[in-house]
């Protein structure tokens, strides 16, 4: 596939040029692939097409439809930007600190076969030490 050049590339528009030569040398998870393929075909009219017909003029207008995969930017772009403004509505008026933790590489392939379980752990490692640093003034000047 010849390269593409456009000012405002999409993620279908990455998946498409990039994607093929990406399989050659690599096995995404099925989860991971099957997202891939949505995005993809999404709008394509792979997965349909609806049609609109005027009844006055007799225009005839088609439109694909989408994945509505989760992970598609194409089609939660709206959703996330309402989910985005109604979550806003519930911010507090207070100063906000972005903290971040993370784990050693080497345990990426564990954490990776075994989310469910280890995320779990992780998220209660860091709740349980961001209350405990939080009791003690020294850490919140």
């Amino acid at each position: 596939m010849a390269a593409v050049i456009n000012d405002n590339p999409t993620m279908q528009d990455v998946l498409h040029q990039f994607y093929p030569k990406y399989l050659e040398s690599y096995t995404p998870a099925a989860n991971q692939a099957k997202t891939a393929h949505h995005i993809l075909n999404c709008k394509t009219g792979a997965y349909g097409v609806n049609v609109s017909h005027c009844g006055e003029c007799g225009y005839v207008r088609f439109h694909n439809n989408s994945c509505r995969d989760r992970s598609c930017p194409m089609c939660q772009a709206l959703s996330n930007e309402l989910w985005i403004d109604a979550q806003n509505e519930h911010v507090l008026d207070i100063d906000y600190y972005h903290i971040v933790f993370t784990c050693p590489s080497e345990l990426s392939p564990l954490i990776y076969c075994n989310q469910k379980e280890l995320y779990s752990l992780f998220f209660h490692a860091a709740a349980e030490t961001l209350m405990e640093l939080s009791k003690d003034p020294a850490h919140l000047g």
